[in-house]
C-alpha cells in the first residue's frame, strides 16, 4: 500500500466524517453512518462523560484535519519512504472521545502496522472508522489490529497514561523504542489588559470534555492587579455545565472538600477558583497563581515545561496557543511536544 493510497483513504474518512456530522448519508457509506450513530449512542450510555456534543465536537475536528490540504501540508515535513512496516503497539487513553485517533493516524500514514489496545472508557467509535478505512482499501486489514490481551509481537510502543502507569511503561517497554506519556496539564496567561471579550473564548480550553483532556486549561495565571470578577463574566455562558449530573457531583464534592479545609475560594455557581501553585486541578475547578512581572512566569513556564502541555494567551508569545483553540490542534501540534512521525519514519 503506498503512501498516496493511505493518504487517500483518509481523505475519503475525512469526508465520511464530515457527511455524518452535517447528517448526510450518501448510499455507499450508509452502513457506516448507522453504525457511527449506534456506537455514539453507546458510548453515551457506556461513558457518562461522552456526550453527544463532546463525541460530535471530536468526530468534527477530525473532519476538519482530514483534508488532502493538511494531510499534505502535514506529510510534506517529512521523507516518508516506502520501507518494511513495523508494527508499532499503542496503549490508548480514553479521557476524551477519538484521543488516540493521532498515533492510530500517525503510524499507518508513516507505512507502519499498529497493534491497537484500547481503553474500556473509549472503546467503541475507533472500531468503526477502522471498518470504514478496511471497506476503502482492504489492504488495512493486514495493518490494523486490535487486542485485548498482553501486547505481543511488537516492534515499538506507543504508551499514554498517569504517571505511576508511565512508570510501570517505562519499565515494562525499556527495551523497545518507545514514547510514553505522563500526565500533562495546559495554563492560560491573563494579563490585565485581557478583556471579558478577549476571554470568552478561555472558557471553551476550561469546560469542553469538562476540562478531561490535557489540553483543557486547569491552570491560570493573573496578574496580582487581574480581578477574577472579569474572568467569571467571561465564561458565564458555560453556566449550564453544571446540569451535567456527573460534573455537578463533582464540583459540589470538590467545594465541600475544599470548605472544610477552609480555603479561600472564588465561585460562581458552576467553577471554582482556588489559588495553587499546582498545575492539575480537580473537575469544576481552577487553579490560579497571581504574577507580577511576565517575563519571571515565562522563564518559570519553559523551566517547568515537563507539566505543561500547552500555554494559552492572547498572542504572547508565537509558540503560545490562542484562546479558545487548545481543542483544535494541527495535525502537527503533537502531544508532549514529542514529534511522533519523526520517531515512526525512524523506526
Amino acid at each position: 500500500m503506498t503512501l498516496e493510497e493511505r493518504k487517500q483513504a483518509f481523505i475519503q474518512l475525512g469526508q465520511f466524517l464530515n457527511d455524518f456530522i452535517q447528517e448526510k448519508t450518501p448510499e455507499n457509506s450508509l452502513h457506516f453512518h448507522e453504525q457511527l450513530l449506534e456506537k455514539t449512542e453507546s458510548s453515551i450510555h457506556y461513558n457518562g462523560w461522552f456526550t453527544k456534543e463532546n463525541i460530535y465536537f471530536s468526530l468534527t475536528q477530525w473532519a476538519s484535519a482530514l483534508t488532502k490540504e493538511n494531510l499534505e501540508e502535514w506529510i510534506s515535513n517529512y521523507s516518508l519512504k516506502e520501507k518494511q512496516p513495523k508494527t508499532v503497539a499503542v496503549i490508548m487513553a480514553g479521557n476524551i472521545p477519538l484521543v488516540g485517533f493521532h498515533d492510530f493516524l500517525s503510524i499507518l500514514i508513516s507505512g507502519n502496522k499498529v497493534l491497537i489496545k484500547q481503553s474500556s472508557n473509549d472503546k467503541l467509535l475507533l472500531p468503526v472508522l477502522v471498518e470504514f478505512l478496511i471497506d476503502v482499501n482492504p489492504t488495512f486489514k493486514e495493518y490494523i489490529t486490535f487486542t485485548k490481551d498482553k501486547l505481543e509481537n511488537f516492534d515499538a510502543v506507543i504508551a499514554t497514561g498517569s504517571n505511576n502507569t508511565a512508570r510501570y511503561f517505562e519499565y515494562y517497554f525499556s527495551k523497545k523504542p518507545h514514547i510514553i506519556r505522563k500526565n500533562r496539564n495546559s495554563v492560560a496567561i491573563l494579563t490585565n489588559n485581557d478583556t471579558v471579550d478577549d476571554l470568552k473564548p478561555l472558557a471553551e480550553d476550561i469546560f469542553r470534555y469538562y476540562g478531561l483532556g490535557c489540553r483543557n486549561v486547569s491552570k491560570i495565571f493573573i496578574h496580582e492587579d487581574f480581578s477574577l470578577e472579569t474572568l467569571f463574566k467571561a465564561v458565564y455562558h458555560w453556566n449550564s455545565i453544571i446540569n451535567q449530573n456527573k460534573y455537578a457531583n463533582n464540583y459540589d464534592y470538590n467545594k465541600a472538600v475544599y470548605l472544610m479545609s477552609e480555603f479561600k475560594l472564588f465561585d460562581n455557581g458552576f467553577l471554582i477558583l482556588k489559588e495553587d501553585t499546582s498545575y492539575s486541578s480537580p473537575i469544576a475547578s481552577v487553579f490560579y497563581e497571581k504574577y507580577s512581572n511576565l517575563d519571571d512566569l515565562l522563564e518559570k513556564l519553559d523551566q517547568e515545561k515537563e507539566q505543561i502541555q500547552c500555554i494559552v494567551s492572547n498572542n504572547l508569545k508565537e509558540n503560545h496557543v490562542n484562546f479558545g483553540k487548545t481543542q483544535q490542534p494541527k495535525l502537527s501540534d503533537y502531544a508532549d511536544n514529542v514529534d511522533t512521525m519523526n520517531f515512526l519514519i525512524n523506526l
